[in-house]
C-alpha cells in the first residue's frame, strides 16, 4: 500500500516520537537499529522527515532527532504519508490510467474512491502521539 520509504518513515517517526515522550533524542544509528532499516536508507528518510518538519534534527554532542511534545498530537499519520509519498495514493488511478475521474472512471474508480476516503480519514485521525504511546506501552511493536 505504501512505498518502502513511507513504511520506514512511519516506523522512524513512531520511534523518534516514543523517545521524545521520554525527553530523549535519538541518533540515526538508533533509529535504523530499532526499525530494522539500513542506516544509509534511514539517513535519507530522516532527512526528508526533517525537511518537511515532521522531525527535528539537532547537531553536536547532545544532538540527534526528536519531535517537540506539543507537535506529537498535531502530527497525524497522514502528515507522514504525504511527506514521504505525496498524495498519489489518494489521487492516482488504481489501474494506472493517466486520466481517471468521475466523468471517465476506470472499472475500479468508485469502489476504490470509498476505500481511499476511509483510509485518508483513518490516517488523518491517527496522531503520532497515540502510536508512540502504544509502542511505549508494549501494545504494538515496530519490529519483529
Amino acid at each position: 500500500m505504501f512505498s518502502k520509504s513511507c513504511e520506514y518513515g512511519i516506523r522512524a517517526s513512531i520511534y523518534v516520537a516514543k523517545n521524545s515522550l521520554k525527553n530523549r533524542k535519538v541518533s540515526l544509528i538508533d533509529v535504523a537499529k530499532h526499525t530494522d532499516s539500513p542506516p544509509a536508507f534511514m539517513a535519507k528518510i530522516l532527512q526528508k522527515l526533517t525537511r518537511t518538519e515532521i522531525i527535528s534534527s539537532f547537531k553536536g554532542p547532545t544532538g540527534g532527532f526528536s519531535i517537540a511534545l506539543e507537535d506529537l498530537e498535531k502530527i497525524s499519520l497522514l502528515n507522514i504519508v504525504l511527506a514521504m509519498d505525496g498524495d498519489g495514493i489518494f489521487e492516482d488511478c488504481t489501474l494506472g490510467l493517466r486520466k481517471c475521474d468521475v466523468e471517465k472512471p476506470c472499472p475500479l474508480h468508485f469502489k476504490f474512491r470509498q476505500i481511499r476516503d476511509e483510509m485518508r480519514e483513518t490516517l488523518e485521525s491517527t496522531s503520532l502521539r497515540s502510536l508512540a504511546e502504544q509502542v511505549s506501552d508494549g501494545i504494538t511493536f515496530l519490529k519483529r
